[in-house]
């Protein structure tokens, strides 16, 4: 049998190494054709960090119900998804808070839509708080800390495996919002980028 001795300090210079090697992570469009995708990052693992994915990387989606995510400005409440805060913070002309979304374990019905309930006048501050934040507001006040903490605390497993593949391989998550930019109020919020974001250490706080 052939025996293979692996010096410590060898050990050392190839941890250093893997370290040393830049992250190779893309968002994508999951709307883009499987083929394009292969045929645009030959080699590369696609992961589908959507509600739709069929695997545990599905974790990943705001809608996923982890369980136990401190509602922001709310001491002492949880709620079961990240997408049922940002939802059930939202105000309307004629319908404040929802505190239901907060216990949707499901993925479905979460969304509270204009169309619905008319204009949106912003984000309640907390269940009870009078202060209204905009959406970009919003946005660093709410979503970005709900979602930082589900990575924190309940991904920290998929993270490190999407960071092992991304030293060795290209990776591509896939979600349908591809707008990695806070400041951006014309388009929704890619979830995929603060993954990426997270995993390169540049997570916007």
């Amino acid at each position: 049998m052939l025996k293979i001795v692996v010096k410590s300090n060898e050990c050392v210079n190839f941890a250093k190494f893997i370290k040393s090697k830049p992250l190779m992570i893309t968002v994508e469009s999951k709307k883009k054709k499987l083929e394009t995708l292969m045929k645009d990052y030959p080699g590369a693992m696609i992961i589908d960090v959507t509600s739709h994915a069929d695997d545990e990387f599905v974790q990943f989606s705001p809608f996923y119900p982890h369980g136990g995510i401190p509602i922001p400005f709310t001491e002492g409440v949880t709620s079961q998804s990240v997408e049922g805060i940002w939802q059930g913070l939202k105000v309307f002309e004629d319908v404040g808070v929802d505190c239901t979304t907060f216990r949707i374990k499901d993925m479905k019905n979460i969304k509270r839509t204009t169309r619905k309930y008319g204009k949106c006048l912003g984000h309640r501050k907390g269940i009870h708080g009078e202060e209204l934040l905009e959406y970009i507001e919003a946005r660093k006040l709410i979503y970005l800390p709900s979602y930082k903490w589900v990575l924190d605390n309940k991904l920290q497993k998929l993270v490190t495996a999407i960071r092992v593949i991304a030293k060795n391989k290209p990776v591509v998550l896939l979600d349908y919002e591809t707008n990695a930019d806070v400041d951006n109020p014309k388009k929704p919020l890619s979830h995929a980028s603060l993954i990426k974001a997270y995993i390169e250490g540049n997570y916007p706080e």
